[in-house]
This record gives C-alpha cells, structure tokens and sequence, in this order.
C-alpha cells in the first residue's frame, strides 16, 4: 500500500487520502468496476488441459455430458463471463434523477426528462416553458433587493425563517462510481432556484444566519464516537462510513452547519422570534443514530433541533416524518423518551426496504411505549389519498391526545411521483395539505427540515408548495372523498389495533373504520374472485405453465387408453 493511500477503519468508516482505492481491502464494501480490468487471455491449447479435451468422446449426448460433468475439474471457469460484459456500452446519467439511459434514448426512463434539458443552469432550476437565462435575471435582481437582509438574523416580527448555507453544498461524493450518488449538492441548487423563481427566498421569507453546532449540542444526541467519526473527516480527501455513505474534508463543516440551522429555527420558532421555518439543509439526518452514520446521514438534524426545542422551554416535540425511508435514527433516539412523540409514514414491505425497522409493532420501549408510531406501507407506488386518509385517522388523533409545543416535520420529498428511490406518488398538492393539517398543531410552530428526495423537479416543487403553506397560502382541498387503498387500509387498521393499546382516543376511530371499510376490502377480494376467469384459463396461467398442462394431459389420456387396451387383452 503507498503512502498517499490511509484506511480507517475507526468506528465502522473507511477513509481514502489521496483519491487512490485499495480494491482488494474495500471489494467487500464498495462496488468496483471491473469493465477495464480484464483478465490475460488464456491459451486454449494448453498441454495441461488435453487430458480434459480427451475426456469428451464425440458421440456422447448432452445427457451424457451432463452427467459426467462432475468428473471434470471447472473451476478455472467459475467465473466465465460472456464476452459481450466487457463491451464498452454508451450511456448517459439523467441530471434530474441520475438514473442510468442508453444513449439511444433521447428521454430518462425513470422520469422523462430530456438528455439535453439543461435542468440545472448556472445553478438555476430551468423548465420546459422558461428560458434559463430570464430565470437567472429575475433570481439575481430578486437577489439584489435581499442581500442586505440575507447577513442579519431574524427581524423582531414574526415571519416564516429559512435556514441555507451555501457551504452545505461542499458536501459531495469524490470518489468517482459508476454511478452518479443521489444525495448530491444539486438537490439544494434546485429548491433554491425554485423559492428564487416563484419570489418566495429570498423575498417573502426571512434568512437566519448559520452557524456551526457546538459539540456541547451534539452529545445531547450522539454519541462521543459519533462525533469524532464525523469530525475525522475533515482530515482525509474522501470517506465511507458504509458503502453509501459518504464523506469529504467539508462534510463535517456542512453537517455542524445543517444541525446549527436546524437547532437555531427550533429555537426561533418556539420561543416566537419567527412564526414558522423551512430548513434548507444537507447532509440528510433522520437515519443518522445515537452512534452510526448510515444512509447518506451524519448528525441528526431533527433529533438536534427537537433538543434545542426542549432547551428553549418546550415540554413536548412532534416529529412527523414522511421520508419514504424509515427515520430508524430518529426512532432510536427517542425510542424510551416520553417527551417527544415520533410518528413516521414510510414505505415498508415487511422489512424488505430500506433501512427494514419501522415495524407498526415498535412502538417505544423501557417506558417510552405508545410514543413511537409507525405507518408501514407495504408497496411501493403509494400516494396522496392513502397519506392523507393515514392523517385523518392517525396523525392528527394521536398528535391532537399528545398536544405539542412545537412540531417538527422531517420533510423527505422521496415519496414524490418520479422519485427513483421511493417509487411512490405523491404530489406537491399532498405534501401541501399535510403540511397545512400539521399546521393546525402546536399553535402553528411548525419546523420543516429537509431530509432525502432525489428527483430534482420533485423536491424543487414540492419543496416550493410546502414552504407557500408556510407563507399563509391555501393549499388545493383534498381532504373530501378521500378513498385509500385496499392495502393503505390495512395498514391504517394495523396501526389503530396496535396504537389503540395506548392512545384511548384512537380505540373509536378503529371500530368505526372497520364497520365502514371492511365491507370495502371483502367487495374488492370477492371482485377479484369474480373476474378470476374473465379471460381464458391459459391467459392466467401463462404460456409456460399451459404447454406444460396440455403435454401433461396428452400424456395423462395416453396412458389411459394404454390401460384401457391391456385391460381389453
């Protein structure tokens, strides 16, 4: 190993310096590309292997060969590859999502975004409507009427605060992959050019000036492990603390900034120095524990602003998160904490997705029962009314019987339609009307804090629709004749079933959802028995299974006249 080249393996990271891998040492951890590290080719005609070609006799059948195959010794050939893995083939990234396309295609598959789009120019949000430059204009002239008002802190009057730094963008990826990471700084370039654009920041919001995070405030949270994990960073070119979490010689500043913001809104807003706050923040938090930096995550940024919260005077803290991942971070931290109520929306599928905790059975533990709400989805491809139906019955009953002095929302835009991790559909206008349900909470102190969402159109607008409920706008009424899914209801029954052991309020809300909709979930099971031979037997069965079953039968009436003639003998 060079000198240029370090490994930490401290506290479950691997640091590089100097921009050089190891393979050998990180094969385990760190997907490596092998397209240009081919093997030498290998002589055919080996003298060693005639005893091996003499083996075969050429009149042998496949079912001899088969059969004899484990007379011969292939190992040599365990890790063949067809020739065609090797070919170099032509692809190109979408800016949008960073989903890999063939460079045949014109449009991202994922999204539809156009190779060409230019989504992102000099740092502005571009449309298909808008020209890039007009955009950049009006931002920087929008830019030029706030920046005396961007270097001050809050003004004396309530106002709805953003907190955004632009060194949180130094926060990147390194090492070179084969793929482009997700969590990447565009995320935040595109929420700005779309508040710059719509005239909401600068403009209608106030700024509040950032700050690093004390160590003090930290080991409220994590851990000293943690902490100096992070802070080692800063040492090192490039850094994993798992093989998707990443790290640079700025990440540890961009992570003590995004807390401080975080911490500082939290204070703001409950000791009412601002009506609300939106936080424009990255690296991501809620998955980030007591002592693990996992999934994109360093120091946990909600967690950091609900503890600020309670040193301002707050009793109680709400934290809703509706990232399509489970906050399994935030839930470890306050898991036996009585004082903050953490209820999370995500995608579930009995532990198959990411991160696999938030069970609807996790429910707190060693006296903090009842105080950890998991709604489980068990899909993907979940949307607005199954969310806003998972509000009516269980957000709000459960928040309203706990009665928050401040709510705290871990905003992650991944359940967006487009999104190519989360894969669900919600809307800007369902994150929108959450948001104002949420509002009605804590006497309107309402903190939203940024954690993941990768479709840069996604997050740009339904960070924008979010933050214009903030300013006082009404979002689009979607609260009528709100019907979920067969399976968003089950989970909502399971939850009730589950949280009605502790929350008593909720207990009626369950029965009357089972009279009402379980009349519902019998109809569409009984539909689906209904229509089971709609089409043709074959049809269901797949072509497959129906050849097989017609050989079957040929085969089954052929030894039945067989019988029937030896029987006539």
């Amino acid at each position: 190993m060079s000198d240029s080249t370090l490994y930490s393996l401290q506290s479950g990271m691997i640091v590089l310096e100097g921009g050089h891998t190891d393979h050998k040492a990180i094969s385990n951890t760190i997907p490596i590309n092998h397209l240009s590290n081919r093997e030498p080719e290998i002589n055919i005609h080996d003298p060693n292997d005639q005893n091996l070609i003499q083996g075969f006799n050429g009149d042998m059948s496949l079912q001899d060969m088969y059969n004899k195959e484990g007379d011969f010794d292939d190992e040599d050939d365990s890790d063949w590859e067809p020739l065609e893995k090797h070919l170099t083939i032509v692809k190109w990234f979408c800016v949008n999502c960073t989903m890999v396309n063939g460079d045949g295609a014109f449009y991202c598959h994922m999204c539809g975004e156009h190779k060409d789009s230019g989504i992102l120019r000099h740092g502005f949000l571009a449309s298909s409507s808008e020209d890039a430059d007009s955009i950049q204009n009006a931002s920087l002239k929008q830019n030029g009427k706030s920046e005396a008002s961007c270097s001050k802190t809050l003004a004396p009057h309530k106002s709805t605060a953003v907190g955004f730094d632009d060194r949180m963008l130094l926060h990147s990826e390194v090492e070179r992959k084969s793929l482009p990471h997700p969590e990447r700084p565009d995320r935040l370039r595109a929420i700005a050019a779309s508040l710059a654009t719509a005239g909401i920041f600068p403009g209608r919001c106030q700024p509040i000036s950032a700050r690093e995070i004390t160590r003090e405030e930290l080991q409220m949270i994590h851990s000293h492990e943690n902490i100096e994990s992070v802070e080692l960073t800063s040492q090192h070119v490039a850094s994993y603390f798992t093989p998707d979490t990443y790290a640079n010689k700025d990440s540890a500043l961009a992570a003590k900034l995004a807390a401080g913001l975080c911490a500082d809104l939290a204070s703001a807003i409950y000791s009412g120095r601002a009506k609300n706050g939106f936080a424009l923040v990255r690296p991501p938090g809620h998955h980030a524990g007591v002592r693990q930096a996992m999934g994109f995550c360093l120091h946990n940024n909600a967690a950091i602003a609900a503890s600020a919260a309670q040193a301002a005077g707050a009793k109680k803290v709400l934290i809703v998160d509706w990232d399509v991942h489970h906050g399994n971070g935030t839930q470890e931290i306050f898991e036996q904490n009585k004082t903050v109520l953490y209820i999370s929306l995500h995608r579930h599928e009995g532990g198959k997705f990411y991160p696999g905790t938030g069970a609807a059975h996790e429910v707190g533990s060693m006296g903090g029962e009842g105080y950890c709400v998991n709604v489980p989805w068990s899909r993907g491809g979940v949307g607005d009314n199954d969310y806003i139906f998972a509000f009516q019955h269980i957000v709000l009953p459960i928040a309203d019987a706990f009665a928050p002095d401040i709510t705290i929302i871990s905003a992650g835009f991944d359940a967006a339609r487009g999104d190519p991790l989360g894969c669900c559909d919600v809307t800007p206008a369902g994150y929108a009307q959450m948001t104002k349900m949420l509002s009605s909470l804590s006497n309107g102190k309402l903190l939203v804090i940024l954690e993941g969402g990768y479709n840069l159109r996604s997050i740009s607008s339904s960070a924008t629709s979010v933050i214009k409920v903030l300013l006082g706008e009404k979002p689009e009424n979607m609260l009528e004749n709100v019907v979920p899914s067969r399976s968003g209801l089950q989970t909502v029954l399971e939850v009730l079933s589950i949280q009605s052991n502790f929350w008593p309020n909720v207990g009626p809300i369950f029965s009357e959802l089972q009279s009402r909709w379980g009349s519902y979930i019998f109809q569409e099971i009984k539909k689906r028995k209904r229509s089971r031979f709609v089409v043709p037997v074959w049809w269901k069965m797949g072509r497959k299974k129906f050849l097989h079953h017609i050989l079957t039968e040929q085969q089954l009436r052929f030894n039945s006249k067989r019988r029937k003639k030896i029987l006539w003998l």
